[in-house]
């Protein structure tokens, strides 16, 4: 599979990652559930593999990149029935 399929099929599970990681995490804090979220869509993703084929120049960047996907999905379940509270 090449490098943009892998990507693509990654940020697709990112939305059922979030939700999980949320009730996996609920208690911690944002930036923890974050940081768990994105190992499990780099992982999802096969970044050492990217890597290792020298598709992904630069880590950080795309980290940063696969951060601001979590963030939109994020907001978008905030501002959804999702994040509804029952009382």
């Amino acid at each position: 599979m090449n490098f943009l399929a892998k990507l693509l099929q990654g940020i697709s599970m990112t939305p059922a990652i979030v939700n999980g990681v949320e009730g996996l995490l609920g208690a911690k804090t944002g930036a923890e559930k974050k940081n768990a979220a994105l190992n499990f869509v780099q992982t999802a993703v096969s970044t050492t593999d990217a890597i290792a084929n020298k598709q992904i120049i630069d880590q950080a960047k795309f980290s940063a990149g696969l951060g601001s996907v979590i963030d939109g999905v994020v907001a978008c379940l905030n501002a959804s029935a999702w994040a509804k509270k029952s009382n």
